[in-house]
Formats: structure tokens, C-alpha cells, sequence
């Protein structure tokens, strides 16, 4: 057996969007860091949809940037257009997405890592080196080993991965690059329980065919915001996208030729994101619908490769062009390549620490879609906590641990880890019952704390946030405390409909009619940090006034939150025993000794766990005799 001269600190297996932040988090913290990716080319690819960010998604974005991340960064070097999503509805729920240049976004990633001198190494692992139950290295195709204290698993769909088109079947971890064998096999054989799950992509038509003109424009914000509190002077392309929708004469190609789907041949195949259905499903399932969106994206800066957005699909080729071609403005539509589904290797995420750590073996670090997750941004959150606490494993701190009321990436983690996992899991705003603190606004305010301690940022990036966080309270002290003359108030009060007022009044309670904004007064505040841009002066302008208006709301879900955080504390035994707790039902019994909640709080959330389970849990936690014995 080949033995590799070098021994590192760490080792992440994976070149995507969870590998990367995994990998320079640590490498940032001064870990000696080894990335291994089957091909370097393909370090940071963008393997699906060319956008980052979204609903929720944004918002974990923005919480990935605060704790040292790049995918924000990334994205805001190479957007295409970006726009504020859901800005019909509370400022809570507002979304920001940028439409990427995927070809350029890949070489930003690739020459960063050469920048900040991040080695990789283009090898496939297909297996760990384990001693006592704890991470020793990896051992590599070629049989050579290399050794580390921590190793971080980031392996995408990768493992055993197997794409579907019609009744064509590839093995490969994406459309032209092969997948990777022996990982899965090896962590079953410690113990670890693995499944299966199913995902997939659009065809990709060539711009050249497409009837522009029958399609419906859209466009970016007129003045957008960077996904990056790095970014200064963003001013991106604002490159449309064209919506396209199907109809009958679709609907009927793809209902007569279900059976050429590999989703609907009778072929036992995985399950697939519910939220992200495929084109046969929403045919299928949702028949009541006469047409369905398609948005139709540059991937690249005026690519000829088009992304079909709303069509993922395992149809036979024939049939997706087929069906396409009955939309009004792709008569004529010609592949790049069709779409298709793959299906892979996940490990259960119940075995994982909320640290990300395997609950069986020490050290090794789960990230992605190996936890079965979909999406750039899920990978990208779990990387850079991953990352963070294995250099804590190997620097012996105390690891980061998010809660679901510090950001989505806890909500996240806690779902993952207390959840059943029947389908790749997405992020929505409604999975977090504390989404009105969760603001993507406000992410620097919730985690730069977080930041400061474990030494995230770079010094630069840190000042000039704790100078955005101390002026956005020192205007939220202002506007609680000082109040407004009515000459000065009601004339704008009345343009607005709004009632005047009859004598001196805080800023705050006018403030928090509907109508009026913080724009209507002047505000001057001594003591503000200066030095900031535009656009950070306005942003904090705007967090001071939202905060205003949540304010209710917000002191609400603090009381919520200050009632359970003492179940949050309670922490369970590694070792306590289960078995010895006579009245609990059978099956509560084999959810806490399968997912073994770190506290009670954690057990609380366990699906199928009573309140009644946590009262008997409580009685039997402050009786130590029923802690396992060790032998």
C-alpha cells in the first residue's frame, strides 16, 4: 500500500458549494486543509440552476457571508441580475436572488482557492482510515493513504450516483462526470445507515432556437442589493429572463407518454424533492392546472446555452423535445442536452451531532447532500458550519452550534438532525417559526457575535459591521427615546392619510403606522460611526425602521423563546438509557434510542414525541442510575 508523505489537520472530500466553504473556513482558522476533488476543473461548480439565493435561500446566504463564507461574494462577482424576492408580503419573508454567470462564477471560486493558497488534490477517496472509532485519514482510488485529524464529507450525488433518461440508465455523479464507489460502502460497514434519494435537471436548449418575442421579459431591481456585505459598488448586468408557459397540447405529449419517464416506467426509484416536482408530476398530479411557468435563464453572460427553469423531467429525449416544442415560442427548439434525474447515496442525518459531527465516529463531518439536502445554499450553509467545528474538533474549542432562533442554517441543522428524511430537504421561509428575528437584513446583527468569537472575518470586513450594527442601535435608541414636534410631522402625516398629531410624540409610535417610514423624518443621531457607504447607510436606515415595526412581534417570540430556552440547556447523557423507561410507548422508545437527542429540547421536536413523553423523560433524567454502565 502507497503511503502519502503529507498529513494534514483536515481533509474535505468534495469540490461543491459545501467542500469549498468547508474547506477555506478551516484553512481561514489556520488549519493545515486538504480539498480532494475526481476533478479540479469542476471545483464550485453550478451544476444546476445558474441563480443563488431565493426564498429562505437568501436569507442562508446571508448568514454563510456574516460567518466567513463566499458563496455571496461569489455570486455578486458574477451576477446577471439580481432582485429582492417577495416583496409583496413582510419584510420577514424578503428574499434576495442573483441570476449568476455560472462559467465565471466557477473561475472566481477556482482562482480564490489558488489566491489563498488552498492545496487540492484531484484524487477519489473510497474510503476512511478509522482507528478506535475516530478519524484517522483516507485511503484514495490508487490505495494510497493520507492522514488527518478530521475529515469532512461533501460528496453531492456523487456516491453511487445513477442518471435516469427515459429508460437509459448512466452511472455518474453529474451529466458527464462519473460517479464515485466505495465511500457509502465503507461507512455501512461502521455502522452507518445510508438511502437512497432522487433529484433532476432541466434540459439545456440553445438560444439560437427560442422565439424571444412570445416570451414575457423580466428583469432586476432598479436599485439591487449584493447577496455580500463584502461587495461595494454593486452594480450588476440586469440580463432578462423570459417566462414561457405550457399547455394543453404539452400537458397531453407528456400524459400519453408517461411510461417513458423513469419515475413512471414502474421502476423502483427514490424519492424526489416534493417542492421541486418534475414536469411529469405537475402534469400528473396537479391535472387541475392548465398551464405551468417556464423561465427561461442565461447561464452564462448572453450564453447560447438556455436553462429551462420549471421543466426538470426523466421523459425520453425524444418526448421532452417533443412536448417542448408544443409551447408558443420553442416551435423550434433545438438540445444542448436533455434533462435528467439521478439518484444517489445519503446518510441518515439523525446520526449527526448539531455540530454536524457523526454521532459513531469522531471527527468525521457530514455536509450537503450526502445529508440529504438539495440546493447550492443548504450545501453551502452546512459546509461552513462544518468547516468551523471540525477546526474546533481539531484546535479542541467549543464547537459552533446554531439554534433555530440564531439563523436558518439552525433551523436547518435541527431539522435535519431530529427529522425523518423521506426526500431531499429544502429550505422554506415557513420551516422557521421564528422567521420575523430570521430577516435576511439582519443577519451581521445575529451572528457577528458568532463571527467575532471564533475569528471568521477578516479585520476590514469586521470593522466596518460592528460599525453597521452599532449605528443601526444607536438610531433604534433615537427613535425610541426622542420625540417629534407636531409642525414638523403632521403636513407629511396628512399627504399620507394619516392622523395628526396634537403634541409632542415618540418617533417610534408614529413610526409604526403602516404608511409612514423613516424617510419622513430627519434624522440626526450624534456619535454615528461615519465612513460607511451609501448603500450600508441605507441598509441601515432600513433594518432601524424594520425593527421599529416588528417590534411587537419580535418581543413576542422573545418571551416564546425564553420560555423553552431552559429545555435547551437540559442536556441528556450520551449514555443515558432509554430502555429502562418503562412507560414510554414502544415506538417513542426507538425514536430517542435511534436519534439519541443531544437535550430535551432537541426531543421535543422529535416527530411522533408527545408532551407526555418529555414528562417522563424529565422524571427519569434526574435519576442517574439510569445512565448506561459502562463495561
Amino acid at each position: 500500500m502507497k503511503h502519502q508523505e503529507k498529513s494534514y489537520g483536515l481533509v474535505v472530500v468534495g469540490g461543491g458549494h459545501a467542500g469549498i466553504e468547508a474547506a477555506l473556513i478551516a484553512h481561514k482558522r489556520g488549519i493545515k486543509t486538504l480539498l480532494i476533488s475526481m476533478d479540479k476543473n469542476a471545483v464550485g461548480r453550478t451544476s444546476c440552476n445558474p441563480a443563488v439565493g431565493g426564498l429562505a435561500k437568501g436569507q442562508m446566504v446571508k448568514e454563510v457571508d456574516v460567518l466567513g463564507g463566499v458563496m455571496g461574494f461569489f455570486a455578486d462577482l458574477s451576477t446577471l441580475q439580481s432582485k429582492t424576492l417577495n416583496k409583496s408580503k413582510g419584510r420577514s419573508v424578503w428574499s434576495p436572488r442573483s441570476q449568476i454567470d455560472k462559467n465565471l462564477y466557477e473561475k472566481i471560486a477556482q482562482d480564490y482557492l489558488k489566491r489563498v493558497s488552498l492545496e487540492v488534490l484531484e484524487a477519489e477517496v473510497v474510503s476512511l482510515y478509522i482507528k478506535n472509532n475516530s478519524v484517522c485519514g483516507v485511503f484514495l482510488r490508487d490505495k494510497s493513504k493520507i492522514e488527518c485529524n478530521s475529515v469532512v464529507l461533501t460528496c453531492g450525488t456523487f456516491l453511487n450516483g445513477l442518471i435516469h433518461i427515459g429508460s437509459e440508465q448512466v452511472k455518474a455523479g453529474r451529466y458527464g462526470e462519473k460517479g464515485s464507489e466505495g465511500i457509502t460502502e465503507n461507512l455501512n460497514s461502521l455502522g452507518l445507515l445510508s438511502g437512497r434519494l432522487k433529484t433532476g435537471t432541466p434540459p439545456r436548449i440553445q438560444r439560437s432556437s427560442v422565439n424571444w418575442k412570445k416570451g414575457e421579459a423580466g428583469y432586476g431591481d432598479k436599485k439591487p442589493s449584493p447577496l455580500s456585505y463584502r461587495t461595494k459598488n454593486f452594480s450588476p448586468k440586469d440580463e432578462p429572463c423570459y417566462s414561457f408557459r405550457t399547455n394543453k397540447k404539452t400537458h397531453d405529449v407528456i400524459l400519453e407518454n408517461l411510461s417513458s419517464s423513469a419515475m413512471y416506467s414502474g421502476k423502483n426509484m427514490a424519492t424526489g424533492p416534493r417542492y421541486c416536482p418534475s414536469i411529469e408530476d405537475k402534469v400528473y398530479k396537479f391535472n387541475q392546472n392548465p398551464s405551468h411557468v417556464l423561465q427561461l435563464e442565461p447561464e452564462w453572460t448572453m450564453s447560447k446555452q438556455i436553462y429551462v427553469n420549471g421543466f426538470s423531467t426523466s421523459l425520453d429525449e425524444k418526448i421532452q423535445l417533443k412536448s417542448l416544442k408544443t409551447v408558443s415560442g420553442l416551435e423550434g427548439v433545438k438540445f444542448i442536452r436533455p434533462g435528467y434525474a439521478i439518484e444517489y447515496d445519503f446518510f441518515y442525518p439523525s446520526q449527526l451531532k448539531d455540530t454536524l459531527e457523526s454521532k459513531a465516529v469522531s471527527g468525521l463531518f457530514m455536509a450537503g447532500q450526502i445529508n440529504g439536502t438539495s440546493g447550492y445554499e443548504e450545501a453551502s450553509s452546512q459546509g461552513i458550519i462544518a468547516g468551523i467545528n471540525a477546526s474546533c474538533f481539531i484546535l479542541n474549542e467549543d464547537p459552533l452550534v446554531l439554534k433555530r432562533n440564531d439563523a436558518y442554517i439552525g433551523v436547518l441543522i435541527d431539522d435535519l438532525i431530529l427529522k425523518d428524511t423521506d426526500e431531499p430537504y429544502r429550505m422554506f421561509t415557513s420551516r422557521a417559526e421564528y422567521r420575523l428575528q430570521l430577516r435576511s437584513s439582519n443577519a451581521d446583527q445575529r451572528l457577528l457575535e458568532k463571527s467575532k468569537k471564533y475569528k471568521l472575518l477578516d479585520e476590514k470586513t469586521l470593522n466596518e459591521l460592528s460599525k453597521k450594527v452599532e449605528n443601526t442601535e444607536k438610531i433604534v435608541e433615537h427613535l425610541e427615546k426622542n420625540n417629534v414636534e407636531p409642525k414638523a410631522i403632521n403636513m407629511r402625516l396628512e399627504e399620507l392619510n394619516e392622523k395628526a398629531i396634537s403634541e409632542p410624540t415618540r418617533i417610534s409610535n408614529i413610526l409604526k403606522r403602516p404608511r409612514v417610514s423613516i424617510s419622513d423624518f430627519k434624522i440626526k443621531v450624534k456619535g454615528l460611526k461615519n465612513s460607511l457607504t451609501t448603500h450600508m447607510q441605507e441598509e441601515i436606515l432600513f433594518e432601524a425602521e424594520t425593527i421599529i415595526k416588528y417590534s411587537g412581534y419580535i418581543n413576542r417570540q422573545k418571551e416564546e423563546i425564553d420560555k423553552i430556552k431552559i429545555y435547551e440547556e437540559m442536556i441528556i447523557p450520551q449514555e443515558f438509557d432509554y430502555n429502562n423507561i418503562k412507560s414510554l410507548s414502544n415506538e417513542s422508545r426507538e425514536k430517542f434510542i435511534s436519534i439519541k437527542p443531544q437535550t430535551v429540547g432537541q426531543a421535543q421536536r422529535i416527530n411522533g414525541i408527545r408532551p407526555s413523553d418529555i414528562s417522563i423523560l424529565l422524571v427519569y433524567l434526574k435519576r442517574p442510575f439510569h445512565v448506561k454502565q459502562k463495561r
